[in-house]
């Protein structure tokens, strides 16, 4: 009698579990699929949100330019000018035959800069500042003139062993920012080391005037000035205001920076006039053109991704990433109606009467020429054609930040699309759980089957050897 013997092999138990698994998680690779195509969404309202914020900004813009007035000077070299949105256009004339200065006062020369004066007593120096008044001015120093203060009260330093150097004295005074700022000159003399210092403003009604008082009489005999005694420091520059005249009238400013000579005009005066200079107020075309040109490229980069994200697939290319969204239907929609709706109580009721029109491609251009001759000729009602209530940029602008706003299109469309994406993360945890109980299941029911398997091959080894030993006796 013949016996036959087989082996089973064993299983490859990782192996068919991961096999297995691969197929139980399809729902979950699925969802997965689902979770990146929401989040590409997402990103998509995210890139369309900066558009319109930026759609926005370059309505406003266009909107608060018209205003702009260009103050344009005849002679940069002896003014330059800006206009506010109260200047009046109209031409200036211009003259200025002082410019306004800081006083400017310089102390005896010291050997060394960094060597004590005096004995370090603490001594408080004072400044106040007002207008010299009389007398006569020789090399630097007044005679018989009067000090007046200002009024806007004044400021004291302390002077003593720790600080009574010129370089201490300077620290001090530019530390304590009381308007005065000291600087060391050398001048390359035998004692060269002088303390220079200088009001911090310009103007008549800014001179200085230093007291001292303490113990330490060589620091007033360093510092003390009073323009109507005593002065141990030497004028080098005069304070004085700036003298200038606009159409014939006198004006006096204590600074160099005219804000009050013409209505809206703020002038900043760098020179004095050899001859009469002019001054031009205008409508600012150049800034209004770059506006209009900023509006016109912000709505188009707006237009071509709603269009291109909003894009069904076609032969040889892919859909766009919100295909068929309602919400980017309706943004259009909203759109469309905003720039078919005439702007009212004006002559002009759209934007292609002032040079901005809609393409065959749906893109918007700019005719400069025509938007200047507009402006040159019927600037008031451009003006109500973009910025009155029922103007173009005003209901633009409204449209962006409707949009924008919590509980807007945007807002509500990415709210709704992160719910789809957080079920489906939950829907995800969930059957992660489930997996892990289900491979705990696999990998013990076919442990166990090798182990049934591994006792059917012992037994069946065990049974063929004892039948083959009854076989040959």
């Amino acid at each position: 009698m013949a016996i036959t013997s087989s082996t089973t092999t064993a299983l490859d138990v990782p192996t068919l579990v991961s096999q297995l698994m691969a197929v139980e998680r399809r729902p979950i690779d699925t969802l997965n699929t689902q979770i990146t195509s929401y989040q590409t969404k997402i990103s998509s309202f995210g890139t369309l949100s900066g558009l319109v914020s930026s759609f926005q900004t370059a309505a406003q813009n266009l909107g608060t330019t018209l205003q702009k007035l260009a103050a344009t000077p005849s002679d940069p070299s002896v003014f330059s000018a800006t206009a506010g949105s109260t200047a009046v256009p109209g031409n200036y004339t211009v003259e200025v035959s002082k410019l306004a200065q800081s006083q400017s006062l310089v102390a005896a020369g010291q050997a060394s800069s960094t060597a004590a004066i005096g004995n370090g007593t603490a001594t408080t120096v004072t400044f106040d500042f007002g207008t010299i008044g009389g007398g006569t001015l020789t090399n630097g120093v007044y005679s018989g003139a009067a000090f007046t203060s200002n009024g806007n009260g004044t400021a004291s330093i302390t002077i003593d062993s720790t600080n009574n150097t010129l370089e201490g004295i300077r620290d001090a005074i530019n530390s304590a920012a009381m308007g005065v700022t000291a600087t060391i000159v050398n001048d390359g003399s035998g004692t060269p080391y002088r303390l220079a210092l200088t009001s911090g403003s310009s103007g008549a009604s800014n001179s200085m005037k230093i007291t001292t008082s303490g113990g330490d009489g060589s620091i007033g005999s360093l510092l003390g000035y009073d323009p109507a005694g005593t002065q141990n420091l030497t004028q080098t520059i005069a304070a004085q205001n700036a003298d200038l005249t606009v159409n014939g009238i006198a004006i006096t400013s204590a600074s160099n920076t005219v804000s009050e000579a013409i209505q809206g005009v703020t002038l900043t005066l760098t020179n004095t006039t050899a001859a009469p200079a002019s001054l031009t107020v205008a409508r600012d075309t150049t800034a209004i053109n770059t506006a209009a040109s900023g509006f016109v490229e912000a709505y188009n980069a707006l237009a071509s991704q709603i269009k291109s994200r909003s894009a069904y697939a076609t032969n040889g290319s892919t859909g766009g990433a919100l295909a068929g969204d309602g919400t980017l239907r309706v943004m259009q929609d909203q759109l469309r109606g905003i720039f078919n709706t005439p702007a009212s109580g004006g002559t002009l009721t759209s934007l292609a009467e002032v040079g901005i029109a809609f393409q065959k491609d749906g893109s918007l251009s700019l005719d400069s020429s025509k938007l200047n001759s507009a402006i040159s000729t019927n600037f008031s009602d451009v003006t109500n054609l973009f910025s009155s209530s029922t103007g173009f940029a005003t209901r633009l602008a409204d449209w962006a930040q409707s949009t924008l706003d919590p509980g807007g299109l945007i807002d509500t469309r990415t709210q709704s699309l992160n719910k789809y994406v957080q079920d489906r993360n939950d829907e995800i945890d969930r059957l992660e759980n489930q997996m892990t109980a289900l491979q705990k299941k696999y990998t013990a029911e076919y442990t166990n089957l090798n182990l049934l398997l591994s006792r059917m091959n012992s037994t069946s080894t065990y049974l063929t050897q004892q039948l083959s030993g009854t076989s040959s006796k």
